[in-house]
C-alpha cells in the first residue's frame, strides 16, 4: 500500500483516476471453513476485489478490518498447468467470490483473472495475452483448478478479456464463463471441454457526434439462474447445437 500512496503523489497523467477500483463486493455466505471454526469466513463477512491494485480480501463486517487476503504480491507467473500450486501473478481480476455451499468446489474462491494491465508497479504479464479462471483453496492459498484457452485446445490468447468478465460454478460441476470484452458466454467441463457457447448479438449504438466512439457487445457479468426462476407455463425447449467446423464452413455467395 506504501507503493500506491507514493504513486499517487507523482505528477503522472498515466496513473488511473480510480486507483483501487473495487469491481465486486459480496457476502462470504455459508461455508465449510466457518463451520469448522474459522471466524475469518463468517457468512456475513464481505469479499472485495481491487481490479487496479491486484488484491482480493475478506473484510470482517463487525470490525471493518481485513481478515484474509491474497495479493498484491504473488509468486512469479508460472504459466503451467501443474496443480495444486501457490497462487501466481493475478492481474486486473473480476468476480472474486466464495463458491456457495452445495456446489462442487464449495468454500473455494473462484475468480476471473483477466491478466489485464494493473498493479503498483504494473504486473509483469506474459508476452502472449490470455485470461484465466482460477479456483483457489483460501486456507492453503493454492490454485486447485484453472481454465485457460489451452485447456480447450487453443492458444492462450483464444480466451482473453483484459477487463470486466465473470465465472460461476454450476451444480453439475461445469463453469459458466463470461469473456466480457467480446460478449462471449460459454460453459466448460472441469477438463476444459466447451459444451455450450453464445456470443451476444446486442451492440451499443455509438454517439453520432463522437468520431472515436465504437460499437461494442461487451457484457460485464453473466449470472446463471435455475429453471425454477422461469414462470410456470413459459415455453422452453432444449436442442443440441452442432459444432461448426470452421475449416469447412463457407458463407453462401449472394445471388
Amino acid at each position: 500500500m506504501k507503493i500506491i500512496r507514493e504513486s499517487l503523489t507523482r505528477n503522472d497523467k498515466t496513473l488511473p483516476f480510480d486507483y483501487l477500483h473495487f469491481n465486486n463486493m459480496s457476502v462470504v455466505g455459508p461455508n465449510k471453513w466457518f463451520d469448522a471454526g474459522d471466524a475469518r469466513f463468517h457468512p456475513d463477512n464481505i469479499v472485495v476485489a481491487s481490479r487496479e491494485a491486484n488484491f482480493t480480501a475478506i473484510i470482517d463486517k463487525q470490525s471493518g478490518k481485513i481478515v484474509w487476503q491474497i495479493g498484491p504480491d504473488y509468486e512469479p507467473s508460472a504459466g503451467a498447468n501443474k496443480l495444486p500450486r501457490k497462487v501466481d501473478q493475478i492481474s486486473g481480476q473480476h468476480d472474486a467470490h466464495i463458491i456457495p455451499k452445495g456446489l462442487p468446489g464449495e468454500g473455494n474462491l473462484l475468480v476471473f483473472d483477466n491478466q489485464g494491465a494493473a498493479g503498483y508497479p504494473s504486473a509483469k504479464l506474459n508476452t502472449q495475452p490470455g485470461s484465466r479462471v482460477l479456483e483457489i483453496d483460501p486456507i492453503k492459498k493454492e490454485i486447485v483448478w484453472q481454465y485457460t484457452g489451452v485447456n480447450s485446445g487453443g492458444p492462450s490468447y483464444s480466451f482473453y478479456s483484459s477487463y470486466i468478465s465473470s465465472a460461476r460454478r454450476l451444480p453439475n460441476g461445469n463453469t459458466l464463463i463470461d469473456e466480457g470484452m467480446t460478449g462471449r458466454f460459454f460453459q466448460i467441463t472441469n477438463t476444459g471441454e466447451i459444451v455450450w457457447e453464445y456470443v451476444s448479438p446486442y451492440f451499443n449504438t455509438p454517439k453520432a457526434d463522437d468520431p472515436l466512439a465504437t460499437s461494442s457487445n461487451t457484457v460485464f457479468r453473466a449470472q446463471p439462474v435455475p429453471y425454477e426462476w422461469v414462470p410456470a407455463g413459459t415455453p422452453r425447449s432444449e436442442k443440441p447445437v452442432k459444432v461448426l467446423d470452421i475449416k469447412q464452413f463457407h458463407v453462401p455467395a449472394s445471388k
